[in-house]
Formats: C-alpha cells, structure tokens, sequence
C-alpha cells in the first residue's frame, strides 16, 4: 500500500508512525513501540543553563516561516529515517495543515528547529535539528511552551533519550499512551494561535520551582 497523508494521519491517529531505513530507503516500516516516549506538558524542565542561554537572547523565533527547511535540517544527517517519500508526504501533510515547524534563527540564518504532526489536542514530534550550539535545545523550549498555550495535552516524543530525559521526558506503557492518545483526539488545540512569546516568558512558565 503507497503512503498517502490521509494513511499517515489514521497511523498516528492509532498510535503508529513510519520511518525508513535510510534516506534511499523506497520502503516504509511502521512503528508502535512497547515504550514510548512523551513529555508531560506540565514536567518539562528548563535547566540553569538553558535559562542563561534563553535570557542571553541572540536569536528570533519563527512558526512554520520555513517548514521545509527544518525538514531538510532534520534529514541533514549520515544515517537519516526519512526517505525521499516520507520528506514528500510530511511536506504534504503542511499544506494540509497537520504539521507544523518551529525555527530558531541567529543572524538570519536557519540555526536549528523542530517539525510534528498535529491530530486533535496531541502533537506528534518527528525530528529536530541543530546547526548552532544550544538551537534544538531553545526550539524544544518554546515548542513545549506553545503546545501548552495552544491547548495540547499529548507531546509525543516517540522514543525516550538521554537528552529529552534531563528536561522532563518520560517512558510509559503502550496502552497508558493510546488511553492518552484517545483522549487527546477527542479535543481541539491550534498550534498557530499562541504569539510568539519573550524568553523571559517561556522562562517563568516552564522552570520547575523543585
């Protein structure tokens, strides 16, 4: 069966995503991890050093001024899942509305940003990059901040990391997801409405007062 978006949204809509083998890959696998990964929208934490990072300022934040460009950034990279096919239905899925892309620019240059999938009140988080020390890190940080603003109650990591571990994400069951999941579908959320907010704002919302 070829990959269409509207096979993509029922996959996500169940739990399920795609990936590649490698860029070159013409073949599509799906996957639905045992464990998978979120971040609570009310756990994530913002460390000492991303704050100094944060208030020392230096670069403009932008939402899906440049989708495509965070997906070529995303698939940048020696071993890459995303195939020429799937580059080609995310890009569709954008048109359509149902992805989504942070940017973080410094002098005018893309210097990192995230893409995902919008179903309901869940988004799903694909990939993100950086080519600037500390820009995924600042992208995730507004990410998270405008994911709670719109209204969204399931950021979806896919899988857990070191990285996104240190920041809040956490590991549960297959079922606690799709029960989360379930309920996230069933409510509305606009990645677009929030403004782009000051550091400081995205500073005193999300550090953990623990």
């Amino acid at each position: 069966m070829s990959m269409t978006p509207e096979l993509l949204l029922h996959a996500y809509s169940i739990g399920v995503f795609p990936m590649a083998e490698h860029r070159d890959d013409p073949e599509v696998f799906w996957v639905d991890p045992r464990k998978r990964g979120i971040i609570p929208l009310d756990g994530f934490h913002i460390s000492r050093s991303l704050a100094r990072r944060l208030r020392r300022g230096g670069f403009d934040i932008s939402v899906n001024a440049d989708f495509s460009g965070v997906l070529d950034g995303c698939a940048d990279r020696e071993a890459t899942w995303i195939s020429a096919d799937i580059h080609q239905q995310y890009l569709s899925l954008h048109r359509l509305g149902h992805a989504h892309s942070l940017e973080v620019w410094e002098d005018g240059i893309l210097a990192g940003g995230v893409y995902g999938v919008v179903l309901g009140a869940a988004f799903f988080g694909e990939s993100m990059f950086s080519r600037r020390t500390d820009a995924s890190k600042i992208a995730l940080a507004y990410l998270v901040d405008r994911l709670s603003q719109a209204g969204f109650s399931l950021f979806d990591t896919q899988f857990l990391t070191e990285h996104l571990a240190s920041l809040g994400g956490i590991e549960i069951s297959r079922a606690r997801y799709k029960r989360q999941l379930n309920a996230a579908l069933e409510q509305s959320a606009d990645f677009t409405a929030p403004p782009i907010p000051s550091a400081q704002d995205v500073i005193q919302r999300n550090t953990q007062t623990s």
